[in-house]
């Protein structure tokens, strides 16, 4: 596809998002079977079930620009969750195999925050305000899961994984 304008860029990134959450959905399975702690496991459960209604978010914006998801894939998101499957499939101690799945979740949910902020922010200037407000939402799920995740590492998971 080609960048020209900012709509061009903002369908582009819009497609991306879309990949990502997908590839989230996929992976966030093995990740919730891999997690020890309790709290851990519903953490990553919770988040799955907003990482399906961010991508309804998604499709509901495709449909307001008349447009597919197409086959864009999201390398970032790939690459951040083939990290993650590293973790899931270490065999070592289940405390710091938390604190990596903590860690490998987090770095995808700031990929996540930068990417909707910077989706609100064209969807903004585009004049397209109920998107904006779609993606606000989702932006602010994405920055509620990432505080809660370092909340739960620095009370628990972390001193576990020092043991």
């Amino acid at each position: 596809m080609k960048i020209n304008t900012l709509a061009d860029l903002y369908l582009e990134q819009i497609r991306d998002m879309h990949s990502c959450e997908r590839q989230i959905i996929k992976a966030m399975p093995k990740m919730v079977k891999a997690a020890s702690h309790p709290e851990l496991k519903k953490a990553f459960e919770h988040h799955l079930e907003q990482t399906k209604v961010h991508q309804e978010r998604l499709d509901h914006i495709l449909g307001l620009l008349d447009k597919t998801a197409g086959r864009k894939v999201c390398a970032a998101a790939a690459g951040l969750i083939e990290e993650a499957k590293e973790i899931v499939e270490n065999e070592g101690d289940e405390e710091a195999r938390d604190a990596g799945l903590i860690c490998a979740a987090q770095k995808l949910e700031h990929y996540e925050i930068a990417s909707y902020g910077c989706l609100r922010t064209y969807a903004q200037m585009l004049d397209r305000e109920q998107e904006a407000k779609l993606l606000e939402e989702t932006l602010d799920e994405e920055k509620h899961t990432d505080v809660a995740l370092t909340e739960l590492a620095m009370s628990v998971i972390n001193n576990a994984a020092m043991a």
